[in-house]
């Protein structure tokens, strides 16, 4: 019997499509099926931004760091919360207001950039 469209792929399942997403893990489950970054690799790096914009670029980084606390934390406030993403929470809040606060500080009349 000879194979005609469609049939040729009876005897291997796997060769109908991909097992998996081409930008996402192998083992995608419920909470990451998109792909990309894990819940810890985006907690450690919201910490990071949010100690690197105590020193530069807070106004950028503050934020960058808090979404990425967020992303981390699961998007939600309940259950058990990894330490790493509360840390850039806090750090990129603090971060961010700490640079609003100074924007606003250089934009007052007697500082000389008016």
């Amino acid at each position: 019997m000879m194979a005609g469209f469609g049939n040729g792929t009876r005897r291997y399942p796997r060769s109908r499509g991909r097992t998996w997403s081409r930008w996402g893990s192998p083992r995608a489950s419920r909470f990451e099926a998109g792909g990309g970054p894990d819940r810890a690799t985006l907690g450690i790096i919201g910490v990071i931004c949010a100690v690197a914009g105590f020193f530069a670029l807070g106004i950028v980084l503050g934020p960058v760091a808090i979404v990425c606390g967020w992303l981390a934390m699961g998007r939600s406030w309940a259950g058990s919360r990894p330490v790493p993403a509360l840390v850039a929470l806090v750090l990129g809040a603090i971060d961010t207001l700490l640079a609003i606060i100074w924007l606003a500080g250089a934009a007052t009349p007697g500082s000389g950039l008016l």
